[in-house]
């Protein structure tokens, strides 16, 4: 067989039509996530649902008026008997208890967290605890760990 003549050979080129490109091999995958320290993601929740312009759960969610206080009231008044029978409270002074309490065991796990991020790691561990107590100078609450 003959190959075709030049100009004939040009005609047939133009006349086919064009198909899309088809894609290179590895072009069809994901793109790729950015990379993340362990736990940076965590902080970020943390500090999110800490703020306080946002409730963590929402209002309906949120149960009884007390409901919350009172398992923390009975820690309290167990913890009070102790030193001395026949105490009250309060109520405005368990609040300001369970508040204080709160704010210092978020501000312990924060740095627990970062003491297990140091060490590479996702999931704290009580010698994480141990290390954030030692690395802030709490010297009380001995019975804590």
């Amino acid at each position: 067989r003959t190959p075709p003549p030049p100009n004939q050979k040009k005609e047939r080129r133009r006349l086919r039509p064009h198909s899309p490109p088809r894609p290179r091999a590895g072009h069809g995958r994901r793109q790729k996530k950015p990379h993340r320290y362990a736990g940076t993601v965590a902080l970020r929740e943390i500090r999110r649902y800490q703020s306080p312009r946002e409730l963590p759960m929402p209002q309906a969610a949120l149960p009884a008026p007390g409901a919350r206080r009172l398992p923390f009231q009975r820690l309290v008044r167990e913890i009070a008997q102790d030193f001395k029978t026949d105490l009250r409270f309060q109520s405005s002074a368990v609040m300001a208890l369970q508040e204080a309490s709160e704010a210092y065991l978020v501000g312990l796990f924060e740095d627990t967290n970062l003491c297990a991020i140091h060490a590479k790691r996702v999931t704290i561990m009580p010698k994480d605890i141990q290390l954030a107590r030692r690395i802030r100078g709490d010297q009380g609450l001995g019975f804590l760990l």
